[in-house]
Formats: C-alpha cells, structure tokens, sequence
C-alpha cells in the first residue's frame, strides 16, 4: 500500500503534458471487443483502469500488445467466452461498458455488478438496462448480470433516456453498432468522450451519427474492422493541473489539449482571478493574487463537470468571500469535505449545495482519498497547505491520474509516493 507525502505552499511553475483520456479509454478498450480484427489504439492512459480492462480482454481470448507505452494493439477475433472474471470486473466501475460490447458483437454477456468509486450517491445502470431491453435483449440482474440477445442479434430500437447519462449513452450506442436496423437514443450525453467513442467505432466501419448531440443515431453494421485511433486528451486531468495551480499560485503552461473543451473550467477560474490564456493546444494557467468567490453547478456537458468539482471547491476553500457549489448530477458527492474539515477549511453541506466560507490557507493534514476526484481535491489542498500532509488510499488516485507525483515534481512541488511500512512518525493527524 502507497501513501503520498506532500509539503504544500509552494507555487508551481513549468509545463506539462496532458495524457489520453481517462473516461475516453474506458470505453474505447471494451468498444474493440467489436471489431473483428486488429485496432491499434494510441494515446492510452497509463492508469490503473486501463490495466484492468486489458487484463479483463486477455482473459476473455483477445490478443493485447503494447507498441510503447502508451499505443497498444488488440486483436479480440479469438474470444472465446463471453463471461467476464468477478475478482477484476469488481474492480472498477467502467466494466459496464463490457456488457454492451459483448452483447453487441456475439448476443451474450455476463458480467458482475461493477465496482469502482462510490461517493455517496447511488449509481444505478437501470438506463443501460432499458436500452438493452428496447433492444431485444433478456437482462437478467443478481451477483452477475446476465444478458442475451433473441436470436443472438440486438435489434435497432428507439431509446428516450430518462436521464442524460454518460454511461447508459455510450453503452447502448455500443450494443447498437452491429444491430440489426437502426437505434435512436434520444436526451443523450453530449461529452467529448461520447464523441470519442463514436469516431472510434467509426473509424473500424460503424456508422454513428449525431454523437455530441442528444439525438444519436446509429445505423446497424455486419461487421466491424481494424484500424489505428488516438484517444483524445484528458479534460479532467488538465481541470486538475489547472485547479492546483490556482490554489498554489504560480504559471504554468497545461499542453496537449483541446481547449474548447476546458471553456466550462476556464470559465469558473476566470471569475475567481485566475489568468487563463488560450493557445492553439496550449492553455497558459497564472494566479498570484487573491482568489474570488465565486458559485458553481455541476451539470452535464457543455456545463462544468462534475468530475471537477471536489477540485474546484478546495480551491473555493481559499478564495475570499462566500462560494455556493451546488451539485446537479448526483444526489452526494461531498464525502471528502470533512477531510478538508481536517485541514482548516470551512465548508457547510446542505443536501445537494455545499456553502463554502473562503480561509486564508489551509493547514497540513492526514487524508484519505474517498474516490477517484475526490483524491484529486486532496492532493490540491495538500499542495497549497502549510506544513506537511499525508494522503491515504492513493489507489483511487491512480485509477486515473498516468504518473500524478512524477508530474507535479516536475512543476516544482514537493510531493512523493512512499509505501505504508516506511517511518511516519514526522506526520502526526494534524499539523499546523
């Protein structure tokens, strides 16, 4: 077990470079599962997540080999079992995607409940599951879900959401491509990795359209064939970066980006004081005065991200005057706040709103990491705290973050990955 080490209150400065995304690849990894051939898949992340799912694929017959670090080629032409191993689909939330991958490509899957973050709120697949039934398909849901296909093909159906879900839109846009006629699924998902995926499954022969809309229509193909795609960079990472930058102060230049899709963070950190400045694939992030308060709502894309905002309201901890964070898309997802209780902040959770009295600084602490973002927000009060901070169950943090010490040494902070058994002696519960 790994445990972070943070010496905060030092401003960053430097470059660095944004990797494949997280909430794209987890998706695109199962989606080869439908191509009967080789795809050779760049810009992966490496991430816990990504681990586990090509693991998962080995298991189930696909061939899966690295080219560097970060491209990989799987051939998935010789699966041979459509059950997916319990002990690994538990082991994030993203093993969902299987299900519509496989009942796609061969009318059959099983696979356990996913596993992953939990935040409080309930996460249900009940969407995924009214998609595949419009489909033809049997569902069936207990320790394993178990789903076929009548007569070992989906049907095209038409699909109304009845919520705008991320996971539910991207699963039955996968359990559609290879259909028999076409599927509609209408109040979809807009977000940029939606998109991904659609022009991934295009790209090997499916034919999607309206992907980034909330009208998805996508025409059945017979077959799916290989082909080389890029993930497109991570928008919750370069948030991230972003965030630690306004809550420690300092200049640094976020690369390998689409900025269009950071215009709903930009946006926030602008209102707080914070210098944005936009370039071709480029954005330059500056903060040395005080912060400002500001309000926030978590809503689906276009709007600001819900995976953003455990990050932006430790940011918010530290800006002056009153800030109202209200979170639009799950019903809890405030867990890690009495961690920043711990480190000096003062923040008040009322339902769905969080009110956030701005302090003059945050005060080291020992945390731990809830969940994949909401370790993300405890590393970005650690770096601008005083004093030394220990951040505990790093493992969500790197279920999503490819080398978060190794890059944020880079910006000149002081942060390091040290195993459990080492000597902590020098990092009581609370420091000043």
């Amino acid at each position: 077990m790994q445990k972070y080490i943070v010496h905060g209150g030092i401003p960053l400065y430097g470059e660095v470079r944004i990797s494949g995304a997280k909430n794209a690849a987890v998706a695109i990894i199962p989606a080869a599962l439908l191509v009967n051939g080789v795809c050779r898949i760049e810009n992966i992340p490496q991430i816990s997540d990504v681990t586990v799912l090509l693991k998962i694929l080995r298991c189930l017959g696909a061939s899966v080999r690295f080219i560097n670090t970060s491209d990989v080629e799987i051939d998935c032409s010789q699966i041979y079992t459509t059950r997916v191993p319990q002990e690994l689909a538990h082991k994030l939330r993203a093993s969902y995607y299987l299900i519509g991958a496989l009942l796609g490509r061969f009318g059959n899957a099983e696979v356990s409940m996913p596993g992953g973050c939990s935040f409080g709120g309930i996460r249900p697949i009940d969407q995924h599951v009214k998609g595949f039934v419009a489909m033809g398909a049997q569902v069936n849901e207990g320790d394993y879900i178990i789903a076929r296909a009548a007569d070992g093909r989906m049907k095209g159906a038409n699909v109304y959401l009845d919520v705008v879900s991320v996971g539910a839109t991207m699963n039955i846009m996968m359990a559609a491509t290879l259909a028999e006629g076409t599927t509609v699924i209408e109040n979809a998902a807009k977000e940029p990795h939606i998109v991904d995926l659609a022009n991934f499954l295009n790209l090997m022969g499916a034919n999607i359209k309206g992907a980034g809309t909330d009208t998805i229509r996508v025409h059945g193909v017979e077959r799916l064939h290989g082909g080389t795609y890029a993930i497109i960079p991570d928008q919750i990472e370069a948030g991230t970066y972003m965030t630690a930058v306004a809550a420690t102060g300092g200049d640094v230049l976020v690369r390998g980006i689409i900025p269009k899709h950071m215009d709903c963070i930009t946006a926030k950190l602008l209102e707080m004081g914070v210098e944005v400045e936009e370039k071709d694939d480029t954005l330059r992030i500056r903060r040395s005065g005080a912060l400002t308060r500001t309000n926030i709502k978590t809503l689906p894309y276009p709007g600001f991200p819900t995976d953003m905002q455990p990050q932006i309201t430790t940011v918010l901890a530290l800006a002056q005057g009153t800030s109202i964070v209200t979170e639009g898309v799950w019903d809890n997802r405030y867990r890690y706040v009495s961690e920043l209780l711990r480190m000096g902040a003062q923040i008040r959770v009322e339902g769905r709103t969080a009110i956030v009295e701005g302090v003059s600084h945050l005060s080291g602490a020992t945390v731990q990491a809830f969940d994949l973002r909401a370790g993300a927000a405890m590393v970005v009060a650690a770096l601008a705290a005083k004093g030394s901070s220990e951040i505990r169950n790093v493992q969500y943090i790197e279920r999503g973050y490819e080398d978060i010490i190794g890059k944020l040494r880079a910006l000149g902070a002081d942060i390091r990955s040290v195993d459990y058994s080492e000597e902590r002696a020098e990092f009581p519960r609370q420091i000043g």
